[in-house]
């Protein structure tokens, strides 16, 4: 399954989910064999786990969609009709911050993880579009920041924000010694798509290619085995905005994903147009964007007020 999948060019996070589904599936129905198994199993599977786990409904569509790949690409026996208990995906309302509350949670944090919640605030960025940048998506003399392979596999334009400019420059020149370290250590190659390698085999050894955002050490590719410096672990920078969070004082339950959600609706509350958020933040439907407007208490043409405050 995991040679497949790497055929076609999936993601090695998808790679790793789809994999560790399967490996659930394949525990849950161990007293068969594998020859044997059909939607039915799948069914039971997926009802066990709305019902008995009472999973969310993203976890057991991702659950569906790995099990659907297993028998379709890999046992070459798709399923068909297939009935069982869905979980309900609830709707909510993002968790949005006040300017003066992102004012706060930003003055809590310095270093590279400062500037990198700056940076997602101020462009709308999703927590792994940042961690992914490279040192060539930063256009200074244009004023824009460009995010390749988002979310769907679509590629955007983000506004530079001012305020994160100098910062950048010096984090950026603060960079250029440790890859000049690295490629005297025979470690300076950075991880590319392999269709991207043929094309161009000198790119990974590139100060453009770099990452923008590096680990502080040394790690193995999971899939090629080269020790090279990936871009920081997600996790860190979550952590850090938290605990910039709890320090701030802010009774919210504020993570990366508020910081996105807070830049379109401020982008709102200043006047720009509901199709311009869309573009910035890479939605392939305006419904989707729709959202903020009930976070703005604006989803008619005029502010809806309490009638205990007439």
């Amino acid at each position: 399954m995991a040679r497949i999948l790497r055929s076609k060019q999936y993601a090695i996070r998808t790679e790793q989910s789809y994999t560790d589904w399967c490996k659930r599936f394949l525990r849950f129905c161990e007293d068969r064999p594998i020859r044997e198994l059909g939607a039915g199993d799948v069914e039971r599977f997926l009802s066990f786990l709305a019902v008995e786990r009472k999973v969310a409904a993203s976890t057991q569509n991702l659950a569906l969609n790995s099990l659907v790949f297993l028998f379709r690409e890999v046992l070459e026996r798709p399923l068909e009709d297939m009935r069982f208990g869905q979980a309900r995906r609830p709707k909510r309302l993002p968790v949005v911050l006040t300017r003066e509350e992102v004012g706060r949670l930003l003055g809590c944090m310095d270093g590279v993880y400062g500037l990198m919640a700056g940076l997602m605030y101020g462009t709308g960025m999703r927590l792994m579009e940042c961690v992914r940048l490279r040192i060539k998506d930063v256009d200074f003399q244009r004023r824009m920041i460009t995010v390749f392979n988002g979310k769907d596999m679509k590629d955007r334009m983000a506004p530079l924000p001012e305020r994160f400019r100098d910062d950048l420059q010096q984090h950026i020149a603060g960079l250029k010694d440790q890859f000049e370290k690295d490629i005297a250590g025979g470690v300076g190659d950075v991880y590319l798509p392999e269709a991207l390698v043929r094309k161009y085999p000198n790119a990974p050894r590139e100060w453009a290619w770099q990452y923008l955002f590096p680990s502080s050490k040394l790690s193995q590719d999971p899939r090629s085995g080269r020790v090279r410096r990936h871009h920081l672990y997600e996790g860190t920078l979550q952590r850090a905005i938290k605990k910039a969070a709890g320090m701030s004082g802010i009774a919210k339950q504020a993570n990366s994903h508020c910081l996105r959600h807070s830049f379109a609706t401020h982008l709102l509350e200043a006047g720009y147009d509901i199709r311009t958020v869309q573009e910035l933040l890479g939605h392939a439907n305006v419904s989707t964007t729709m959202i903020y407007t009930q976070v703005l208490n604006r989803p008619g043409m005029v502010p809806v007020r309490s009638p205990a405050d007439f």
